[in-house]
């Protein structure tokens, strides 16, 4: 190329400079790619769980699911119903053997960590795949462990291999903090304080019973599953044994029956589906509000903030009720 003058010569590397960092922004950013996830569930605990599960898999242009390894918490029964529970939903909406399904920890934490270097410890299979797939993964991307339950799986996946600490973005639908309290958190106090002390990435998606700052608000009424509810999913093929007897063709279906099963609080009478809230901030993190914290720690089942704590955390709290309902049932309604 023969320049007239240094000013042209000077215009065309500018614009030389600008084009080759516009290909290089492009080429390492691709705005379309999924979203690389591990879910974590006590699926058979109550009705959340099923919603969250149902949620994912038909947002699978988003998310690329790993695998669904599952707990057990109080409710529900032992690991087993929660495995079960878990594949009845897979089932119903045609994901069964698309992405393993695997058993995980049975007990709690503290129990179980002593048995690491035994081959078949509760809770090896969904801890062993933990570890195997997030060494695939580095600090700048990482693997999405959004866990919904205790976080037993979690932490002992990270006392076995700590390497994987830099690799996991952990996602955990639990507690009322700053409050005491919650279910998911008082199954494993110990998990979620030995996670809080490591340095993994770790973001608290809040609970807070009876506030409108948690996923408690994101809540349907009995109105609502009567009139919306039925209606979600697609037809499969093979009937589903419900976990309270009948058979279910559909996701909806078997959702009905769910609700048909448990209690509804408070005027107007509704139930939370908390959990839903998980996936949905995390396919558009504008459906809540985060903040960056200091870590705090649990002692004799309250929080102790450390606000010099140079160990922080992600709280996620008001959630857009409205728009993540909206977006669930656009995702799952069977037109």
């Amino acid at each position: 190329i023969i320049f007239k003058s240094i000013a042209s010569m000077s215009r065309f590397i500018f614009y030389l400079f600008y084009i080759l960092i516009f290909l290089g922004l492009n080429i390492g950013c691709d705005t379309n790619q999924k979203i690389n996830i591990i879910f974590d569930t006590d699926a058979n605990n109550e009705i959340d769980d099923q919603h969250a599960l149902a949620y994912l898999f038909f947002n699978s242009n988003t998310f690329e699911i790993k695998a669904i390894t599952t707990n057990a918490t109080i409710n529900g029964g032992d690991i087993e119903e929660h495995f079960e529970e878990a594949k009845r939903i897979m089932q119903l909406c045609n994901w069964y053997k698309k992405t393993p399904l695997l058993l995980g920890a049975n007990k709690n934490f503290e129990s179980i960590k002593k048995n690491l270097s035994k081959p078949n410890f509760d809770g090896h299979e969904a801890v062993d795949f933990i570890i195997k797939e997030a060494s695939k993964y580095n600090s700048y991307k990482k693997l999405v462990l959004l866990a919904v339950g205790k976080l037993t799986n979690v932490a002992l996946a990270v006392k076995k291999n700590p390497s994987i600490i830099t690799k996991i973005r952990l996602i955990w639908l639990g507690s009322n903090y700053p409050e005491p309290g919650e279910y998911n958190l008082i199954n494993d106090i110990k998990s979620m304080n030995f996670l809080l002390e490591s340095d993994i990435e770790f973001e608290i998606v809040t609970v807070r019973y009876g506030k409108s700052s948690g996923t408690d608000y994101v809540k349907i009424t009995e109105e609502e599953v009567e009139k919306k509810i039925p209606h979600l999913g697609l037809r499969v093929l093979e009937p589903v044994i419900g976990r309270h007897g009948g058979e279910f063709f559909s996701f909806g279906q078997y959702a009905k029956s769910l609700f048909d099963n448990t209690s509804f609080y408070g005027n107007p009478p509704s139930r939370s589906l908390f959990d839903m809230a998980a996936v949905a901030i995390l396919k558009n993190p504008y459906w809540a509000k985060s903040t960056i914290i200091p870590a705090p720690i649990m002692n004799d089942k309250k929080w102790i903030d450390k606000p010099n704590n140079e160990r922080k955390v992600k709280i996620w709290e008001y959630f857009e009720k409205e728009l993540i309902l909206e977006d669930f049932y656009k995702t799952l309604i069977n037109d």
